[in-house]
């Protein structure tokens, strides 16, 4: 919606897109299931799925914290604005969304990196807003809880239609369907790069029994190439637009925290028109 149409008219190229949980699609993607030509997941445990066999770099170059948001109608939203608004305290969130009867609604930790983060960020709110354990618990009931996981893009439209009180968002998303949502302070949001250590030292166990560490919710996007599906002129005609004055307009329009275009992994893989838009890590 954003991206495709002024890249077309820039490139003249074609465009498609496919979204979905970030780590879902690197999963598809390496097994083969899908064969696109550019990857842009949050987070960097998708990428390294997709790592070496379809890519060996990627540019990290933008944020997307993590927020709370609600349905403007719903039974809590008075209570909600006032947390927004600094006119409750942020603790109050936490209780609320502990309340028996409150409709809570997040993604599938197994396949999105917002699930992860999202059940991160509650246990991150234990030390850094002194909330209980038993709130934390009570918030999720339960980090795999069937009942309040939805696919990325069925969870916002369900919050829309008032079929919940409040949702995990990512700060784009809510800005981008005008959902009024509850701001998280940086040392939980999983969205800025000074906190990135505090992200670090958070972590989950997923239902299978694999536990997985907090991480910055950075936006990344490299070509992918295998032998039956080449790096296409394209596909780095797109990267190099995504760093481009103009993206980076639409990005920080759209809710995204910019970041330093950054070459991260075998930095001289990269085409050299994308490396010019760069910096190393």
């Amino acid at each position: 919606k954003y991206m495709g149409p002024p890249f077309i008219a820039k490139t003249g190229d074609e465009y498609q897109n496919q979204s979905a949980g970030s780590i879902g699609l690197a999963q598809e993607i390496a097994a083969g299931e899908l064969t696109p030509n550019v990857l842009v997941p949050i987070g960097s445990a998708p990428m390294a799925l997709v790592e070496p066999a379809f890519t060996t770099w990627a540019v990290q170059f933008a944020a997307s914290p993590l927020v709370v948001a609600y349905y403007p109608q719903g039974p809590h939203a008075s209570e909600l604005k006032k947390i927004s608004d600094g006119k409750l305290p942020m603790t109050d969130l936490y209780t609320l969304m502990a309340t028996p009867g409150f409709k809570l609604g997040r993604t599938d930790p197994a396949t999105d990196p917002q699930g992860q983060g999202f059940v991160e960020m509650v246990g991150l709110a234990e030390k850094y807003l002194g909330i209980s354990a038993a709130t934390a618990s009570a918030v999720l009931g339960g980090s795999n809880d069937s009942s309040q996981i939805f696919s990325e893009t069925a969870l916002e439209p369900t919050l829309q239609a008032g079929e919940l009180d409040a949702a995990s968002a990512y700060l784009p998303q809510a800005v981008q369907l005008g959902l009024p949502y509850v701001t998280l302070p940086d040392q939980i949001n999983f969205g800025d790069p000074s906190d990135a250590s505090i992200y670090e030292a958070a972590s989950m166990t997923l239902s299978t029994g694999k536990v997985v560490t907090g991480s910055l919710l950075d936006l990344e996007v490299s070509v992918l190439s295998t032998t039956s599906n080449p790096a296409t002129p394209a596909a780095t005609a797109f990267v190099e637009f995504l760093l481009s004055p103009a993206a980076r307009a639409i990005l920080k329009k759209e809710g995204y925290a910019l970041l330093s275009p950054t070459l991260l992994g075998q930095t001289s893989a990269a085409p050299q028109g994308i490396r010019s838009l760069t910096t190393s890590s």
